[in-house]
Protein backbone atom coordinates (compact mmCIF):
# COMPACT_ATOMS: atom_id res chain seq x y z
CA UNK A 1 0.00 0.00 0.00
CA UNK A 2 1.28 3.42 -1.21
CA UNK A 3 2.32 5.45 1.93
CA UNK A 4 -0.43 8.09 1.06
CA UNK A 5 -3.15 5.41 1.70
CA UNK A 6 -1.31 3.72 4.76
CA UNK A 7 -1.32 7.72 6.23
CA UNK A 8 -4.66 7.98 5.43
CA UNK A 9 -5.94 4.43 6.72
CA UNK A 10 -3.89 5.30 10.58
CA UNK A 11 -5.82 8.78 10.62
CA UNK A 12 -9.15 6.90 9.91
CA UNK A 13 -8.35 4.57 12.44
CA UNK A 14 -7.13 7.29 14.88
CA UNK A 15 -10.84 8.65 14.38
CA UNK A 16 -12.65 5.98 14.84
CA UNK A 17 -11.02 4.86 18.18
CA UNK A 18 -11.81 7.66 19.00
CA UNK A 19 -15.07 7.43 17.86
CA UNK A 20 -15.68 9.39 15.20
CA UNK A 21 -19.13 8.36 13.69
CA UNK A 22 -18.59 10.17 10.10
CA UNK A 23 -14.84 8.20 10.07
CA UNK A 24 -16.45 4.32 10.52
CA UNK A 25 -18.67 5.43 8.01
CA UNK A 26 -16.19 6.45 5.61
CA UNK A 27 -14.28 3.26 6.10
CA UNK A 28 -17.57 1.17 6.11
CA UNK A 29 -18.48 2.74 2.92
CA UNK A 30 -14.95 2.57 1.40
CA UNK A 31 -14.15 -1.17 2.44
CA UNK A 32 -18.13 -2.59 1.97
CA UNK A 33 -18.48 -3.86 -1.85
CA UNK A 34 -14.68 -5.35 -2.19
CA UNK A 35 -15.77 -6.66 1.38
CA UNK A 36 -19.15 -8.49 0.25
CA UNK A 37 -17.57 -9.49 -3.04
CA UNK A 38 -14.52 -11.64 -1.00
CA UNK A 39 -17.32 -13.24 0.88
CA UNK A 40 -19.84 -13.67 -1.86
CA UNK A 41 -16.76 -15.56 -3.96
CA UNK A 42 -15.60 -17.56 -0.62
CA UNK A 43 -19.46 -18.42 -0.09
CA UNK A 44 -19.50 -19.74 -4.46
CA UNK A 45 -22.91 -17.66 -4.76
CA UNK A 46 -24.52 -18.17 -1.63
CA UNK A 47 -26.38 -14.94 -0.79
CA UNK A 48 -27.63 -16.22 2.67
CA UNK A 49 -24.11 -17.66 3.68
CA UNK A 50 -22.50 -14.52 1.89
CA UNK A 51 -24.98 -11.97 3.83
CA UNK A 52 -24.04 -14.00 7.76
CA UNK A 53 -20.50 -14.17 7.23
CA UNK A 54 -19.97 -10.58 6.13
CA UNK A 55 -22.26 -9.17 9.12
CA UNK A 56 -20.46 -11.24 11.45
CA UNK A 57 -17.24 -10.08 10.12
CA UNK A 58 -17.96 -6.59 10.38
CA UNK A 59 -19.58 -7.03 13.81
CA UNK A 60 -15.81 -8.91 14.45
CA UNK A 61 -13.82 -6.26 12.91
CA UNK A 62 -15.94 -3.49 15.77
CA UNK A 63 -15.19 -6.18 18.78
CA UNK A 64 -11.28 -6.25 17.42
CA UNK A 65 -10.60 -2.89 16.63
CA UNK A 66 -7.96 -2.53 18.59
CA UNK A 67 -5.58 -5.53 17.04
CA UNK A 68 -5.74 -3.75 13.64
CA UNK A 69 -2.28 -2.42 13.11
CA UNK A 70 -2.59 -0.07 9.83
CA UNK A 71 1.51 -1.00 9.20
CA UNK A 72 1.31 -4.88 8.85
CA UNK A 73 -2.01 -4.57 6.27
CA UNK A 74 -4.61 -2.62 5.28
CA UNK A 75 -8.17 -2.34 6.70
CA UNK A 76 -9.51 -3.98 3.77
CA UNK A 77 -6.93 -6.92 3.39
CA UNK A 78 -7.31 -7.43 7.64
CA UNK A 79 -11.51 -7.43 7.02
CA UNK A 80 -11.01 -10.49 4.74
CA UNK A 81 -8.96 -12.29 7.28
CA UNK A 82 -11.47 -12.40 9.67
CA UNK A 83 -14.03 -13.20 6.82
CA UNK A 84 -11.92 -16.21 5.60
CA UNK A 85 -11.59 -16.92 9.34
CA UNK A 86 -15.58 -16.69 9.55
CA UNK A 87 -16.28 -18.42 6.10
CA UNK A 88 -13.45 -21.77 7.31
CA UNK A 89 -15.21 -22.25 10.37
CA UNK A 90 -18.92 -21.79 9.01
CA UNK A 91 -17.93 -24.52 6.60
CA UNK A 92 -16.33 -26.81 8.75
CA UNK A 93 -19.49 -26.65 10.63
CA UNK A 94 -21.76 -27.33 8.32
CA UNK A 95 -19.46 -30.29 7.06
CA UNK A 96 -19.77 -31.72 10.47
CA UNK A 97 -23.28 -30.78 10.89
CA UNK A 98 -25.19 -31.66 7.91
CA UNK A 99 -23.88 -33.80 4.99
CA UNK A 100 -24.49 -31.78 1.86
CA UNK A 101 -27.44 -32.22 -0.11
CA UNK A 102 -29.42 -32.46 3.18
CA UNK A 103 -31.25 -28.71 2.74
CA UNK A 104 -33.73 -27.55 5.54
CA UNK A 105 -35.00 -24.54 3.37
CA UNK A 106 -37.58 -25.11 0.31
CA UNK A 107 -36.35 -24.33 -3.07
CA UNK A 108 -37.28 -25.60 -6.44
CA UNK A 109 -35.84 -29.36 -7.56
CA UNK A 110 -33.01 -27.76 -9.53
CA UNK A 111 -31.63 -25.57 -7.28
CA UNK A 112 -30.51 -28.46 -5.21
CA UNK A 113 -28.48 -29.20 -7.21
CA UNK A 114 -26.72 -25.76 -7.79
CA UNK A 115 -26.88 -25.23 -4.29
CA UNK A 116 -24.89 -28.27 -3.66
CA UNK A 117 -22.52 -27.47 -5.83
CA UNK A 118 -21.80 -24.29 -4.97
CA UNK A 119 -21.54 -25.44 -0.62
CA UNK A 120 -18.85 -27.91 -2.06
CA UNK A 121 -16.93 -25.17 -3.81
CA UNK A 122 -17.16 -22.86 -0.61
CA UNK A 123 -16.17 -25.91 1.62
CA UNK A 124 -13.33 -26.41 -0.53
CA UNK A 125 -11.84 -23.18 -0.79
CA UNK A 126 -12.26 -23.14 2.94
CA UNK A 127 -9.97 -26.07 3.36
CA UNK A 128 -7.28 -24.61 0.91
CA UNK A 129 -4.02 -23.52 2.13
CA UNK A 130 -3.86 -20.13 2.50
CA UNK A 131 -1.52 -19.08 -0.89
CA UNK A 132 -3.44 -20.94 -2.52
CA UNK A 133 -6.92 -18.88 -1.60
CA UNK A 134 -4.57 -16.12 -2.06
CA UNK A 135 -3.50 -16.63 -5.30
CA UNK A 136 -6.74 -17.71 -6.61
CA UNK A 137 -8.18 -14.84 -5.47
CA UNK A 138 -5.66 -12.22 -7.04
CA UNK A 139 -6.37 -13.82 -9.81
CA UNK A 140 -10.31 -14.64 -10.00
CA UNK A 141 -11.95 -12.27 -7.80
CA UNK A 142 -9.37 -9.08 -8.06
CA UNK A 143 -8.56 -10.13 -11.73
CA UNK A 144 -5.05 -9.01 -11.06
CA UNK A 145 -3.11 -10.14 -14.40
CA UNK A 146 -0.24 -13.30 -13.73
CA UNK A 147 2.40 -10.68 -13.80
CA UNK A 148 0.77 -8.43 -10.95
CA UNK A 149 0.19 -11.61 -8.94
CA UNK A 150 3.97 -12.12 -9.75
CA UNK A 151 5.34 -8.76 -8.82
CA UNK A 152 3.17 -8.40 -5.54
CA UNK A 153 4.12 -11.81 -4.40
CA UNK A 154 8.38 -10.98 -5.39
CA UNK A 155 7.92 -14.19 -7.71
CA UNK A 156 8.60 -15.58 -11.43
CA UNK A 157 5.79 -15.74 -13.46
CA UNK A 158 6.39 -19.33 -14.18
CA UNK A 159 6.71 -18.82 -10.71
CA UNK A 160 2.62 -17.67 -10.53
CA UNK A 161 1.81 -19.85 -12.92
CA UNK A 162 2.70 -23.18 -11.69
CA UNK A 163 1.26 -22.12 -8.05
CA UNK A 164 -2.36 -21.17 -10.05
CA UNK A 165 -2.04 -24.73 -11.65
CA UNK A 166 -1.57 -26.15 -8.37
CA UNK A 167 -4.16 -24.15 -6.43
CA UNK A 168 -6.85 -25.17 -9.33
CA UNK A 169 -6.12 -28.32 -9.04
CA UNK A 170 -6.05 -28.87 -5.48
CA UNK A 171 -9.56 -26.49 -5.89
CA UNK A 172 -11.16 -29.63 -7.94
CA UNK A 173 -9.73 -32.20 -5.47
CA UNK A 174 -11.51 -30.47 -2.64
CA UNK A 175 -14.58 -30.34 -4.74
CA UNK A 176 -14.45 -33.89 -6.11
CA UNK A 177 -12.66 -35.93 -3.83
CA UNK A 178 -11.73 -39.25 -5.50
CA UNK A 179 -11.47 -38.32 -8.51
CA UNK A 180 -8.28 -38.59 -10.04
CA UNK A 181 -6.62 -35.03 -10.72
CA UNK A 182 -7.04 -33.56 -14.20
CA UNK A 183 -3.32 -32.14 -15.85
CA UNK A 184 -4.37 -28.51 -17.31
CA UNK A 185 -3.65 -27.59 -20.60
CA UNK A 186 -2.01 -24.00 -21.48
Amino acid sequence: MPSGERALERALLSAIRAGDEDAWRAWYEATFEPLYAYVLWRSAGLRDVADDIAQETWLTAVRKLGDLDPDRASFLTWLRGIAANIARNHFRKERRTRPLGKMDIAAPAGDWERREEAESIAQALAELPPHYEAVLRAKYLDGESVAAIANARGETIKGVESLLTRARQALRQACHPGHAPQHESK
